[in-house]
């Protein structure tokens, strides 16, 4: 249903099921791994999702106790995120990387008091705190 790849092309990945929502991450990890305001992220059970290609190309960063990050280890492009707890059947993939479109679905931001204090939350999309 979707496909995705890092920004080299190294890595490609396939998703089989329908991404339901769309997260965008304001908290100072995924802020940093994205190098942007925030981290947007599909999540997505780990048996709808396989590495097509470049599978030995990712790399893992443990970032956190119980969460994992992952990326490209030649372009360096976030892939996606996931815990260890409370749900390890889920992972998250950072929708940046999709190469087929996604459609309109329902989007969050969460972590909003962690925002960048030079970006302003003004979509009218919820908000939900984490802390």
């Amino acid at each position: 249903m979707h496909r995705g790849s890092c920004l080299c092309g190294a890595v490609k990945y396939e998703i089989d099921a329908p991404i339901a929502c769309a997260s965008h991450c304001h908290c100072s990890m995924c802020r940093k791994a994205h190098g942007a305001a925030f981290g947007s992220y599909g999540n997505v059970r780990r048996e709808h999702f396989r590495f097509t290609a470049g599978e030995d190309q990712v790399a893992t960063y443990h970032s956190s106790p119980g969460v994992s990050r992952t990326f490209c280890r030649h372009c360096g492009a976030t892939l996606q995120w996931f815990a260890e707890h409370p749900h390890p059947e889920w992972l998250s993939v950072a929708l940046g990387t999709l190469d087929t479109p996604l459609g309109v679905i329902p989007q969050k931001h969460i972590f909003p008091e962690s925002k960048a204090d030079w970006y302003q939350i003004a979509d009218g999309l919820p908000q939900e705190s984490r802390s």
